[in-house]
């Protein structure tokens, strides 16, 4: 089960307001207490979802493998006899009474492993034309300097206050934790 993290939450329009001190913290208590409840539902309703989703898979699993043997079937007769079905070459797909087989082929792709030796060999090569640089606002430093930019049309900058209630929690430890 992944770690569970705390519960914040943040506030809408308020329902219940409290007139004391003591009456927040019963409320924040409570808060607290129905997150936990709502957490034990989730963990029981995921582990149903989990098990109604492993006797599905269960029962599927005949059905693919009878579908990929028969692929591999309709694909090895087809191979063997492509010549005829694509009549030579002029046509990709061919109809049989109860469906269709087609041979396409997919665009090219490219693949790179070892990013920063390519990149290093082809700048060695003065291969540029494969390289690209890439330009974008660096907000960070927008944020930093933001007079700079306050007259920029495009260029908002915003912060927005959230009241946030995080009640009190421990985490249950194991005897290998001690």
């Amino acid at each position: 089960m992944p770690p569970r993290t705390k519960t914040r939450l943040k506030a809408v329009a308020a329902q219940t307001v409290p007139q004391t001190r003591d009456e927040v913290a019963q409320l924040i208590a409570e808060i607290g207490i129905d997150s936990r409840e709502l957490a034990v539902l989730e963990a029981e309703m995921n582990n149903e979802l989990a098990r109604i989703k492993e006797r599905w898979e269960q029962l599927a699993d005949p059905a693919r493998q009878r579908i990929e043997t028969a692929q591999r079937g309709v694909q090895a007769y087809c191979e063997a006899n492509r010549e005829l079905l694509t009549q030579h070459g002029r046509t990709k797909t061919h109809s049989f009474t109860t469906g269709d087989v087609c041979w396409r082929t997919r665009p090219p792709s490219v693949r790179i492993t070892g990013e920063e030796s390519v990149r290093d060999a082809l700048q060695r090569l003065r291969l540029d034309r494969f390289l690209r640089t890439k330009i974008e606002i660096n907000k960070e430093a927008i944020l930093n300097e933001p007079e700079t930019v306050a007259l920029i049309p495009g260029i908002k900058i915003s912060q927005i206050e959230d009241f946030v209630v995080t009640p009190f929690e421990a985490d249950l430890t194991g005897p290998e934790a001690a």
